[in-house]
């Protein structure tokens, strides 16, 4: 997209879309639905959303409005996809398997280096409904940005032409719900804002968030990931130059309002499997060698998600991609599938 009017921007983006968009949409209203939310109290949620979305970036407003344009749909319906985890953070379900990250930060002769690697791990049946984008040219000294996201939606996964990089987990806490800022408009605002680690964390601290998600953030030569909650934002630091994010908490503060149901013991189990790796193999130098970090065999916590399609929609997990990041080169590298099948896979290098 390049259009630097918001509406015109949004429209371009939607019109791309317009064959597909409507059946990620049409997956999402059944989730809702298998959440226990009817599609009015979905629609009222989405549109409370959008008047906070306006009062903050009224831009991001005139753009997801645009897309609604250009796809054909109503506009409540891509304010919905874009809030999709507020609206199913007020549902009790579990959710079995979800991203993994690892972010490392080499300092070779005293020039630090940083690059990172996660899966994005969600329903098979949005399989379809993603894509790869590259944003040029937005809004008055605004940064390019070129990822990951889902159709419809306007951010999750990428870097940036000032070289800052952002892997997105989500995170789950009691007080999670509806309205705040969407995470997914969050990760757009920050990659379209932010020119460095620092910058980020300011922004993300002083933007109304009413759900949780770990933004993990590295430029050049910082890296940091957060506990992004509606009780507050807590970085947390490199352990040994490396970071892993799984989707629980990794600071104190947020643990005593922690939906444990939701991602444990599961998330606690990959992050050791991944920290044990870490510990016991070479240190890994580049992206590329970080892939065998995020593979799981039989018997072992699930790294990579295997849909069982025996199951009912709603419940079938699969690892849908794999995204390398490195913010020196401000490239993002992007594959179908789990890290170990990405290694035969052709990968889409796009470069902000």
């Amino acid at each position: 997209m390049s259009a630097a009017d918001p509406f015109e921007r949004g429209k371009e983006r939607g019109d791309l879309l317009r064959a597909e968009l409507p059946g990620g949409l049409a997956f999402y209203l059944e989730l809702f639905g298998l959440a226990g939310l009817s599609e009015g109290r979905v629609r009222d949620d989405a549109l409370r959303t959008a008047d906070v979305i306006g009062a903050v970036r009224p831009r991001l407003l005139a753009e997801l409005d645009g897309v609604a344009a250009g796809a054909g749909l109503d506009p409540w319906q891509v304010y919905a996809l874009n809030a999709r985890t507020e609206i199913l953070a007020q549902s009790g379900a579990g959710r079995p398997g979800e991203c993994s990250t690892i972010v490392r930060r080499l300092e070779p002769h005293a020039v630090p280096r940083t690059f990172g690697v996660q899966t994005w791990d969600w329903h098979v049946e949005l399989a379809p409904y993603w894509h790869t984008h590259e944003v040029r040219g937005g809004h008055d000294g605004g940064y390019d940005v070129v990822g990951l996201t889902e159709h419809g939606i306007l951010g999750k996964v990428g870097v940036n032409s000032a070289g800052l990089a952002l892997h997105f987990n989500i995170l789950g806490h009691r007080a999670d719900g509806v309205g705040g800022v969407p995470v997914h408009v969050l990760a757009a605002l920050v990659l379209e804002e932010a020119g460095s680690v620092a910058e980020a964390l300011d922004l993300v601290r002083s933007t109304p968030v009413s759900a949780s998600s770990s933004f993990t953030l590295f430029d050049a030569d910082t890296a940091v990931t957060t506990d992004i909650t509606p009780v507050g934002v807590f970085p947390v630091e490199p352990i040994g130059g490396t970071l892993i994010r799984t989707n629980h908490f990794l600071s104190p503060a947020p643990r005593d309002g922690e939906k444990n149901e939701l991602y444990q013991p599961d998330s606690g189990e990959r992050y050791d499997l991944v920290a044990d790796r870490l510990a016991r193999r070479p240190e890994p130098r580049d992206p590329d060698a970080l892939l065998a970090f995020l593979y799981s065999g039989p018997g072992q916590p699930p790294l990579c998600c295997v849909p069982d399609m025996t199951l009912p929609p709603g419940e079938r997990w699969a690892t849908l991609a794999t995204i390398t990041l490195e913010p020196a080169s401000r490239t993002a590298r992007v594959a179908d599938g789990s890290p170990m099948e990405a290694r035969d896979r052709p990968w889409r290098t796009l470069t902000a």
